[in-house]
Formats: C-alpha cells, sequence, structure tokens
C-alpha cells in the first residue's frame, strides 16, 4: 500500500524540479526525500524519474502516474471546497421545486430575503410537472416543493400553504365583463378554454354537471399565461388561477370572480425522514411571510 506522504514527496520533487531542491523547499535531509521516492518506486514497480546532474526528470510512467496524483488531489481539493460550503453554506445548493403560479414572483421574493439572510447562498429553482416535484420530494432530489395536492406518494412530508378561489378571464370588451361575479349559469353558450387534465379542471367540470349544464370546452392550454393570451386573442373564456393571471397585466383581458367558488391549494412538500437543513428552513420561514403578505393584501384589495 502507498504511503500518503511519500506521494507528497513525489509531488514536491515534481514541483521543485529535483530532490535537493524540493528538500531545501520542504525545510528537511535530501536522503530523506530520495529513500521515500525509492520506496514509493519499489511499491509501484516503476521507476518515476531520471536521475542525474542534480536533476530529477520524470520518467513516462512517472508522468503517466503524476497525471493521476494531480486528478486525486484535484478531487481531495473539491472536497475541501464542499466542506467549507457545507460549513458556510449548509448541504450545497438549496433546490426548490415549484409550480408556475408561484415561481415568478413569491418565490423569487423569499430567495431575495434569503440572500439578504445568508450573502452568497446557492439556490437552484426548477419548474417541472406536478408529478415530477412529488417524485422528486420523495427521492430527495428537491429540498423544498410547491405543489398542487396529489395523493399516492410516500416518503413526502406535506403541509396546508395556500389557497385562492380561481377567476374568470374574459376579453375587456366582452358582455360578461360588466358583472361583478361570473356564474356558473352566465357561462352557458360560452366557448371555454379548458386547463390540463388533472384536479382543477376536474373541479370545474363538476361544477357545471352539478349545475346540470355542458360546458363547452373547445380549446385546451396547461399553463394560465397561454389560457389567458387565448381569452385575449377572442377564443373563448376561461375559469384560471388568479395569481399568475393578475400579473398578466398587458392582456386586454378582466377577471372577476366565479361562483361557486373553486379553491385553488398549494401544499408545502419535502422528503420525509429527515428534517429539513438550516437554509431550507430559513427559506420556509421567508416563504411563509410572503404568503401572509400577499394574502393581506388581496384581503385588503376586496379580491
Amino acid at each position: 500500500m502507498m504511503n500518503p506522504a511519500h506521494i507528497d514527496l513525489f509531488r514536491a520533487v515534481l514541483r521543485h524540479g529535483g530532490m535537493t531542491r524540493a528538500a531545501a523547499a520542504l525545510g528537511i535531509g535530501q536522503p530523506h526525500v530520495s529513500r521515500a521516492v525509492a520506496q514509493l518506486e519499489a511499491d509501484l514497480g516503476f521507476a518515476l524519474f531520471v536521475r542525474g546532474h542534480g536533476s530529477a526528470l520524470p520518467t513516462q510512467e512517472g508522468e503517466a502516474f503524476a497525471r493521476e496524483v494531480e486528478r486525486t488531489y484535484a478531487g481531495l481539493d473539491h472536497l475541501s471546497q464542499a466542506a467549507r460550503l457545507i460549513r458556510d453554506l449548509g448541504t450545497g445548493p438549496l433546490r426548490v421545486a415549484c409550480q408556475p403560479s408561484l415561481a415568478s414572483r413569491l418565490l423569487p421574493r423569499a430567495i431575495r430575503r434569503l440572500s439578504e439572510d445568508s450573502p452568497g447562498i446557492q439556490v437552484a429553482v426548477h419548474v417541472p410537472a406536478p408529478e415530477t416535484i412529488w417524485a422528486w420530494a420523495a427521492s430527495g432530489q428537491c429540498d423544498i416543493g410547491l405543489v398542487r395536492p396529489r395523493s399516492g406518494f410516500s416518503g413526502v412530508v406535506s403541509e396546508a400553504f395556500l389557497a385562492v378561489d380561481a377567476v374568470c378571464a374574459l376579453p375587456r370588451r366582452h358582455a360578461l365583463a360588466a358583472k361583478r361575479t361570473i356564474g356558473v349559469h352566465d357561462l352557458v353558450g360560452e366557448t371555454l378554454i379548458a386547463g390540463a387534465p388533472g384536479v382543477f379542471q376536474q373541479a370545474i367540470e363538476e361544477a357545471f354537471a352539478q349545475a346540470g349544464l355542458s360546458p363547452r370546452f373547445s380549446l385546451m392550454a396547461q399553463y394560465t399565461a397561454a389560457r389567458c393570451g387565448l381569452v385575449a386573442e377572442g377564443l373563448g373564456l376561461a375559469i384560471v388561477d388568479p395569481l399568475p393571471a393578475r400579473e398578466l397585466a398587458g392582456l386586454p383581458i378582466v377577471l372577476r370572480p366565479f361562483r361557486p367558488r373553486l379553491p385553488i391549494e398549494t401544499v408545502l412538500i419535502r422528503p420525509a425522514g429527515r428534517p429539513p437543513g438550516r437554509l431550507a428552513q430559513r427559506l420556509i420561514g421567508h416563504l411563509e411571510t410572503e404568503r401572509d403578505a400577499l394574502v393581506t393584501n388581496r384581503a385588503g384589495a376586496g379580491a
């Protein structure tokens, strides 16, 4: 088995170009360096240097071995850097998976607060499909997830985070824009734009079914921004999440409360079996602060 101290001296000889110069730089005797290198050569089974005239030139085998040594030491340097990051900033990048409705304002504001508390933090934000967020949390591939409720996933801690009521998006000049609220009966005969199949779209269809009505869904778009874009072009009306819809101020649409109320829920999830890290705990606190401010502002605006 190779002696790590012998490898350190081998690197020193390479760095200084000779055993005598390496010994002088290290403040040790030259014979000690020579014996260490000779023992390393015996352990390896090949010569590392061509000796002569006070220099030590690496053999072809010595150069090849030196490359492998440097790769190993580069890995050790990486481990040292990782240890410093863990000590100073936690366990590397904080991984957050978020649904689109909270990814453009609420989450960035919470991350800004976190960065003010902990300068130099590393945060990776992903906006995948809901099933992916749940799967990542279950497998530990993300530290925090903000996502619509789902069932059938184990290994996940889930807690209620936010609930908002759906709104109806319609063109600014549409006849129904004059109404303060839009009821399910108001949409009889209107062309509607469906969301992607899922819990929310199912709730919309159930609201019509309970009223004995058959909605006319002619188009489908997965995200709120896309549905509102279609509404702006006069292609139909849509029942949407108010949070991302209100950020589309440039579109010629209006938003009206929809009745019956359809709550749109978001849960905060994280891997089960281990407590959240220090940075994750801080970010959760900032997320809750931003959520509370959002709810207060909406209540003050009469939303």
